[in-house]
């Protein structure tokens, strides 16, 4: 992640990712945007009419984790 952060998942048996519940990181969408697509995983932009003023996409982990990352538009 830009900054130096880091974020760590795992995986327990029987797991099922959540389908709605998922984190979200306040971030430079642009640029985390192109670094995501350059590294083959897919950028689903929202709406923008679902939360005004922001500018959010969301991609998928290794397992199949939704997480979102936005910023103000």
């Amino acid at each position: 992640m830009p900054g130096g952060g880091e974020l760590h998942v795992g995986v327990e048996d029987a797991f099922r990712p959540a389908r709605k519940a998922h984190p979200a990181f306040v971030v430079d969408v642009p640029q985390v945007a192109e670094a995501v697509a350059a590294a083959g995983h897919p950028v689903v932009w929202a709406d923008p009419a679902e939360i005004p003023g922001r500018l959010r996409f969301h991609t998928f982990d290794g397992v199949g984790n939704r997480v979102e990352f936005l910023a103000d538009a």
